[in-house]
C-alpha cells in the first residue's frame, strides 16, 4: 500500500527557534566525565572546517594515553600525512607509538574481494570461467564502491560483522576515521536499516519467483562463501539458514553502530563562518534522522571570542571546549599540542556514551511521538503513515527514518507541529 502525505512543509507549525566568527581553533561539544573511548571515531562537517585536523588530534591524543590507535583516511589530500609527519600507504604503518596509520585506496582493495569471488566459483561454477577471467588490475572505481571498500576495511580492524575475534586480525583499541566526505557517512549510518528492507524485498524475489528459486541458491552460496560471516561456509545449511544469518549479521552491524560506546560522531566546524555552523547543525539532524548519534561538536577557530558563545546556545544541549590550532604548513608539534589540551577536552573525547540526547520519545498518556531534528526548517519535514498506523515515515534532507509506534500507541495522526527543534506528532 503506498504511504499517504500526512503534514507537508504549510502544514507543520514552527515556533521560533533560537539564533546565535579569523582565524582558527577547535571547539569540542559532549557529555563530559571519565570513560573508555569508542572502537570507531568519525567526523562530520562542512569541507574545509577540520575534519582531517581533528582526526589527526583525536589519534594522537588517543595514542598518547596508551591506546593503540588507528589513523584511516580516504582521500589522496596529503593533508595528514603533512600534519603527521609520516608517509601513509594502503598498508598498516606505523607512525608513533601506540599510532598506525593507512590509505583506503579502492581501486587496490577491489582486488581481495574479487579473489574470493574467484576461489569460491572455481569450486561451485556458477559463472562457468567468466569470473576467473575478469583482471582485477583493469577495473576501475564505480559510484558507490568506495563506501563498501571502506566498511570492508572498517572490518578488518575492528570485527563488528563477528562476535568471534579473528587472531589474525591487528586489534587496536580505538580507529580514527577520516572519510572524504560527509555524506558517505551518513549512508554508512543509515546503511543497516535500508539493507533490511532491500534484503526482505530479496528475499521474496528469491522464494516467490521462479527465477529466483532457479537462481538464488548458487547465487546466494557465492556471495556467502566468499564474504564468510561469522567464519562460516554454506557447505551442508539450508537456504533458510544463510538467510537467517545474513538477518542477524545486519541486526549486530545496526546495534553496534548505533552503539556511542562504540561508534562515535563529531561535529566539526568554524564558529566564525556562519555557513559553517549551518552546516553542522544540519549534520547534527541528519545523522539523528539516519539513526545515528552525535556524542559531541567541534568548532575550529585559533583565536575564540565572546561572540562564540552564541554559536555554543544552538547545539545545546552540547557544551564547549577548545583543542589547540595546528598549522597544516609543516608538521605538527604534537607534545605542545598534547600539553595544551584541556583536561574538559580530554574527558570528552574519552567518553562518549555518558550522555547522548534522545532522538524520539513516546508519551503514552498524551498519545504523542517527540521527534528531536535539530538543522531542519519546518519546510523540509515530511510526515507519512502506512501499514495500518503502526508505523511513522519522517523525510527530511536526504534521508527517510520509519519510526516503530508501540502497540499502546499505534493508529491515525491527528496532527503535528515543530517546536524547538522537535516535530511533535499526536496521534488519535
Amino acid at each position: 500500500m503506498a504511504p499517504s502525505l500526512l503534514a507537508s512543509a504549510s502544514q507543520i507549525l514552527a515556533a521560533p527557534r533560537q539564533g546565535g566568527c579569523g582565524r582558527r581553533r577547535l571547539v569540542i561539544t559532549c557529555s563530559a566525565g571519565a570513560g573508555a573511548p569508542p572502537k570507531l571515531v568519525t567526523f562530520l562537517g562542512k569541507g574545509g572546517s577540520g575534519k582531517t585536523t581533528a582526526a589527526a588530534v583525536a589519534a594522537q591524543y588517543y595514542a598518547s594515553e596508551g591506546l593503540k590507535t588507528c589513523l584511516v583516511i580516504q582521500s589522496q589530500d596529503p593533508t595528514s600525512e603533512q600534519l603527521m609527519g609520516c608517509k601513509i600507504g594502503n598498508s598498516l604503518t606505523e607512525c608513533a607509538a601506540n599510532l598506525s596509520t593507512m590509505k583506503l585506496e579502492t581501486s587496490k582493495m577491489l582486488l581481495e574481494p574479487l579473489d574470493r569471488l574467484k576461489k569460491v566459483d572455481a569450486q561451485i561454477n556458477l559463472t562457468q570461467g567468466v569470473l576467473e577471467a575478469v583482471v582485477g588490475e583493469e577495473l576501475g572505481v564505480l559510484p558507490g564502491m568506495d563506501s563498501v571498500c571502506s566498511v570492508l576495511a572498517l572490518q578488518k580492524l575492528l570485527n563488528f560483522f563477528s562476535t568471534q575475534r579473528n587472531s589474525s586480525q591487528e586489534e587496536f583499541d580505538v580507529v580514527v576515521y577520516d572519510c572524504n566526505n560527509t555524506e558517505e557517512i551518513l549512508r554508512l549510518i543509515g546503511a543497516t536499516e535500508r539493507a533490511r528492507s532491500y534484503l526482505r524485498y530479496v528475499k521474496d524475489l528469491a522464494e516467490k519467483t521462479d527465477i529466483g528459486r532457479l537462481a538464488s541458491p548458487s547465487a546466494m552460496r557465492l556471495i556467502y562463501d566468499s564474504a564468510r560471516p561469522n567464519g562460516k561456509t554454506s557447505e551442508g545449511r539450508l537456504s533458510s539458514e544463510l538467510w537467517n544469518d545474513i538477518e542477524q549479521l545486519i541486526q549486530r552491524i545496526s546495534v553496534w553502530f548505533a552503539d556511542p560506546s562504540k561508534f562515535a560522531c563529531f561535529l566539526i566546524m568554524d564558529p566564525g563562518r556562519s555557513i559553517s555552523v549551518s552546516s553542522a547543525l544540519r549534520y547534527w539532524g541528519c545523522t539523528t534522522q539516519a539513526g545515528g548519534n552525535i556524542c559531541g561538536a567541534f568548532g575550529y577557530t585559533e583565536l575564540p571570542s565572546e561572540i562564540h558563545k552564541g554559536v555554543a546556545e544552538k547545539f545545546l544541549p552540547m557544551s564547549f571546549s577548545f583543542l589547540p590550532f595546528l598549522p597544516t604548513d609543516y608538521p605538527a608539534d604534537w607534545s605542545r599540542a598534547l600539553n595544551s589540551l584541556s583536561q574538559n577536552a580530554k574527558d570528552l573525547l574519552r567518553n562518549t556514551s555518558n550522555k547522548v540526547y534522545a532522538s524520539v520519545s513516546f508519551d503514552s498518556v498524551q498519545k504523542s511521538v517527540t521527534l528531536f531534528m535539530p538543522g531542519f526548517d519546518k519546510s523540509e519535514i515530511k510526515l507519512y503513515q502506512y501499514r495500518g498506523g503502526s508505523e511513522l515515515l519522517i523525510e527530511a534532507g536526504d534521508q527517510r527514518r520509519v519510526i516503530k509506534l508501540p502497540p499502546a500507541m499505534q493508529g491515525k495522526v491527528g496532527g503535528a507541529k515543530f517546536v524547538d527543534r522537535n516535530l511533535i506528532v499526536t496521534i488519535r
